[in-house]
């Protein structure tokens, strides 16, 4: 199923524009220690199946959902014998939209949705992702375009539930911080929009109403990330769209992401992604290869 791994950086090779693969997946086969720039979902069929994300291993039983977000390293270990669906999408499109790519900070490492986890919402999204599939596999007139609908559709549900903390995994969680996720939503999005400015503590404390202290606490049990770490995902997340911009020397890239240094640039994009920014911009040209040869 991988197809194309540079080291543990698997590069998904999509058709053309349409950035989602879809795979029914029976092969007894495990898959190392990989990563990569999309989001993964994944749901068996028949039989379990197992990932294995940082030191934890997730069980998988039939009709279970996996949420793995982008940049997560995770191996796969397949039984003997069974089916599974393994989506792969590219964020892109979702991340223009309004919070979600804040949302999907929350859900790091991964997000497990079963009966027992999430039973408001298992049955709809177990038949969005069988929707997409059959989408996918058509000949209809505008696949794309339904298939992506489905997408949205599908991690909407699951962030409005996670953010209202419906789920029995939840129910541990204060009550009260989840009345600020909204709040730190809206923090998030200023965050985007200024990553390559120089923001401090100071001014989104202010923002958000609070202390230095209680915002930088609440924001990390709601948001699962610190604020800085946010912000610097932010940036290195801005610097990958202008690696793939041919005219711009790393150095430039740096300083146009709000980094101060090359050296600091170098060192945290190579902690977030696995590789250099100049590592980074030859794997895009090998995936932009792939995708112009499978057209």
């Amino acid at each position: 199923m991988i197809e194309t791994l540079n080291g543990d950086h698997e590069i998904v090779n999509y058709h053309g524009n349409f950035k989602l693969r879809v795979y029914y997946n029976d092969e007894y086969e495990d898959y190392p220690q990989h990563w990569h720039t999309d989001s993964e979902i994944i749901m068996p069929i028949e039989n379990g199946y197992q990932a294995i994300i940082g030191q934890k291993t997730y069980h998988l039983d039939k009709g279970d959902i996996l949420i793995i977000p982008p940049g997560e390293l995770h191996q796969l270990i397949a039984p003997p014998t069974g089916v599974r669906i393994i989506m792969l999408c590219d964020c892109t499109l979702l991340y223009s939209l309004s919070s979600f790519n804040s949302a999907f900070h929350m859900f790091r490492p991964c997000v497990t949705v079963s009966p027992a986890t999430m039973p408001n919402i298992h049955k709809e999204l177990a038949e969005i992702i069988q929707e997409i599939s059959t989408e996918y596999f058509s000949n209809n007139l505008f696949k794309e375009a339904a298939a992506y609908s489905m997408l949205i559709r599908f991690f909407t549900t699951l962030s409005r539930n996670y953010i209202n903390g419906n789920d029995n995994s939840l129910k541990a969680k204060n009550q009260k911080q989840n009345t600020y996720v909204d709040l730190f939503l809206n923090v998030c999005n200023y965050i985007n929009d200024h990553c390559t400015e120089n923001i401090t503590i100071d001014e989104i404390a202010k923002i958000a109403g609070f202390s230095k202290y209680h915002f930088s606490r609440l924001f990390k049990q709601a948001m699962n990330v610190s604020w800085y770490d946010y912000l610097i995902n932010r940036r290195v997340m801005y610097a990958e769209q202008l690696l793939i911009e041919p005219g711009l020397t790393i150095m430039q890239v740096a300083m146009k992401s709000g980094f101060n240094s090359l050296a600091t640039f170098n060192r945290v994009f190579k902690a977030k992604n696995h590789c250099t920014p100049k590592e980074y911009r030859a794997l895009y040209e090998i995936k932009k290869i792939c995708e112009d040869y499978n057209e």
